[in-house]
C-alpha cells in the first residue's frame, strides 16, 4: 500500500513539474513584451525607458532559466522581484504581480477561490447523493415507473446546458416567484446563512445537471453488479437487501463513479466559468477568463498552474480511494 502511494505522488510531482514548466511558457509566449503590456496603450508613456524600467522591477531582464527557477521558488518561500529601487518582497505564495492593476496574483486568488471552491463541494455534495441514490434505487425497481421516470428525467438533464438551466432557474425562482433573492455572494466566515442561501441556485443548477450522468453511470453498474454471483450468493444466504445491495453490490458498483467523480471534481475546481457567469459570481474561472482575455499572462499562470495541481491531487486521492474500496487494488 505504501509502495503503491508512493509511485503515486512521484508521479503526480513529475506531471505537476511539467506543467510548470509549460505554464511559465505561456508567459513569454504572447506576441507582446509584458512589460509593454504593463505600461500601457500609449505611445507616448511607454518610452523605451519606461518599459526598461518595468523590465527590472518585474525582474523579466534576466534569463529565462533563472526568472523560472525564481518563480518556483517564490511559491514555497517568497522572492524578491526587480532590483535596486524597484525590488519588492513577494511572500509564499508568490505568483506575481497583475499586469493590470499591480495587485498581488495571490491576494486575486485568495479572493476569488473561495467562492468556486463553495459553489464546487456544495454541488458535488448534490450531484453524488441524488445521481447515485436515484441510479441505485432505478436499478433495484428496473422496469417500474420510478425507473423510466429517473431514466427519463436524466436524459433530459444530462443534455441541457448550465448556460439554459441556470437562466430558467433565475427567471422562475428569482424574478418571478420572488422564492428567493438574487445571489450575491457572502464569505462563509461572515454569515454562514447568507452563504448557504446565496449558494443554493449554483448548488442546484449544477448538482442536478451532473446528478444526471451519475444516475445513469450508478443504474448501468449496479445492474451490472447485481447480476455477480458474489451477489447472488449472499441473497441465497437469506442476507437482508439493504446488506446486499448497499454493502456488498453498491461497493463494487461504485469504482467507476469514484472515477469520474474525481475527474469531475478537479476539472470543476479549476474553475467553473458558466455558473459564476450565469449567476453573477466572480470566481476563479471568471477570473481566469477575464485575465485571458486582457493578457494579464500573471493571473493565466497561476489559476493554470492552480487546476491542474486540483487535476492531479483529485485523481491521486481517487487512487487511494481505489485502494480502500476494492481490495483487489490494495493487494495487487
Amino acid at each position: 500500500m505504501l509502495r503503491f502511494l508512493v509511485k503515486k505522488v512521484l508521479l503526480a510531482l513529475t506531471t505537476l513539474i511539467a506543467v510548470s514548466v509549460v505554464t511559465f511558457g505561456l508567459f513569454f509566449a504572447v506576441p507582446n513584451n509584458p512589460a509593454e503590456l504593463m505600461c500601457g496603450d500609449s505611445k507616448n508613456v511607454c518610452s523605451p525607458e519606461r518599459i526598461e524600467t518595468i523590465e527590472r522591477r518585474m525582474g523579466l531582464d534576466r534569463p529565462i532559466v533563472v526568472q523560472y527557477g525564481d518563480f518556483m521558488r517564490g511559491i514555497f518561500v517568497g522572492r524578491t522581484i526587480g532590483s535596486g529601487e524597484t525590488a519588492r518582497d513577494c511572500p509564499a505564495p508568490c505568483l506575481g504581480f497583475s499586469f493590470r492593476n499591480d495587485e498581488p496574483v495571490s491576494d486575486i486568488v485568495g479572493r476569488t477561490l473561495p467562492v468556486t471552491l463553495s459553489i464546487v463541494f456544495g454541488a458535488a455534495v448534490v450531484w453524488l447523493v441524488l445521481g447515485i441514490s436515484i441510479g441505485m434505487l432505478s436499478a433495484l425497481r428496473r422496469g417500474s415507473l420510478f425507473d423510466k421516470l429517473a431514466v427519463g428525467t436524466s436524459l433530459v438533464g444530462a443534455s441541457m446546458p448550465i448556460l439554459l438551466f441556470g437562466p430558467l432557474l433565475l427567471i422562475g425562482l428569482v424574478y418571478e416567484t420572488g422564492l428567493l433573492s438574487y445571489p450575491r455572494y457572502t464569505p462563509l466566515t461572515e454569515n454562514p446563512v447568507a452563504w448557504a442561501s446565496a449558494m443554493l441556485l449554483p448548488w442546484f443548477a449544477l448538482g442536478f445537471l451532473n446528478s444526471a450522468t451519475y444516475a445513469r453511470l450508478s443504474r448501468a453498474q449496479m445492474l451490472e453488479t447485481m447480476s455477480e454471483d458474489f451477489v447472488r450468493t449472499a441473497r441465497a444466504k437469506g442476507l437482508p437487501k439493504t446488506t446486499v445491495y448497499g454493502r456488498h453490490a453498491l461497493r463494487a458498483a461504485i469504482t467507476p463513479i469514484i472515477t469520474i467523480a474525481g475527474l469531475d471534481l478537479g476539472a470543476y475546481l479549476g474553475g467553473t466559468v458558466i455558473t459564476e457567469t450565469v449567476f453573477g459570481f466572480t470566481g476563479l474561472g471568471r477570473t481566469a477568463l477575464n485575465a485571458a482575455l486582457n493578457l494579464d499572462m500573471p493571473i493565466v499562470m497561476a489559476t493554470v498552474l492552480l487546476a491542474a495541481v486540483f487535476v492531479v491531487a483529485a485523481n491521486v486521492l481517487v487512487d487511494m480511494l481505489y485502494a480502500v474500496v476494492d481490495p483487489r487494488i490494495r493487494l495487487g
